[in-house]
């Protein structure tokens, strides 16, 4: 197979989008659901006159502890690598003979005979021993790697068009109640964020979508309760 063909192959994958969908995901949902909870509980307190502020706070201060608790939890994530990326250099030079036995053994777990595993062992030694460890024995890639600048900002901005879609459903005229306007606003945005998100990961559309919508309505259902309970009980 022609090089440029097994590039075109590889380029059908998703595995170089691992670094950020995440986040993406992640951000648009908890938009989605953390501000229709939000104003669906000040909604069923009966606080009307307050949901247009609570909902635009939500959105701001959502965002932005999205972007910082993103870019933080990823940034670990690239210390840790880090750290197995200097401590895996300090193996090699200390006892090369034993990394070596290391991958024999790798290769060996994964279905090669013990000649094979050590014929492959030398060569990708030979080629990149650091590389070789760092991909066989510690599944680290370089396209799958976190990018936490990356990820934070994809976390915030989907964060926030998740968060605008049940904001603009509190200010859409409505016959009803807010609620079911909110409601209404917040399912379309969880079924536009399923199928996108199965769209960009290549998974299964209905299973994708389902997964989102059923966990947001338990969201918003849990919250709006609370809500209704806060009303009732006069807190």
């Amino acid at each position: 197979m022609a090089l440029e063909d097994v590039y075109r192959r590889n380029a059908n994958h998703k595995t170089h989008r691992a670094g950020w969908l995440r986040a993406a995901v992640l951000g648009a949902n908890d938009g989605l659901v953390s501000t229709a909870s939000l104003m669906i509980g000040v909604s069923a307190a009966r606080a009307d006159n307050f949901l247009v502020t609570a909902g635009a706070a939500g959105i701001a201060a959502g965002a932005m502890s999205m972007a910082v608790g993103e870019y933080i939890s990823v940034r670990s994530q690239n210390d840790i690598e880090e750290s197995d990326r200097l401590l895996e250099m300090e193996h090699l030079a200390v006892d090369p003979a034993g990394e070596l036995e290391e991958l024999i053994e790798i290769y060996m777990n994964r279905g090669l005979n013990r000649e094979l595993a050590t014929e492959v062992a030398k060569a990708m030694t030979e080629r990149d021993a650091l590389e070789a460890h760092l991909r066989d024995e510690l599944g680290q890639f370089p396209h799958t790697k976190a990018r936490p600048v990356q990820a934070s900002i994809a976390s915030a901005l989907s964060f926030t068009a998740g968060g605008l879609i049940p904001f603009a459903g509190a200010l859409a005229p409505t016959l009803g109640t807010k609620v079911l306007s909110i409601i209404g606003f917040t399912v379309a945005g969880l079924i536009g964020t399923g199928v996108l998100t199965a769209r960009i990961a290549g998974s299964p559309y209905f299973k994708t979508t389902i997964r989102i919508l059923i966990g947001g309505s338990l969201g918003m259902a849990i919250t709006a309760g609370i809500g209704s309970l806060v009303h009732l009980t006069g807190i």
